[in-house]
């Protein structure tokens, strides 16, 4: 899930270099919520671990 948070960020960069505004904001709003929800499911992921060992 990281590894796509980072595809849409970098098609982000790339879009508003060129001059793409909208595609370059909604990729960065995907990106957002990719990274989030990546973080979230991390943290419950490591809280989990350490409550069943």
């Amino acid at each position: 899930m990281l590894y796509y948070a980072v595809i849409f960020f970098i098609v982000a960069i790339v879009a508003a270099v060129f001059g793409f505004g909208g595609i370059a904001s909604a990729s960065a709003g995907i990106a957002q919520i990719l990274f989030f929800v990546f973080l979230v499911l991390f943290i419950g992921t490591l809280i989990l671990r350490a409550i069943r060992s």
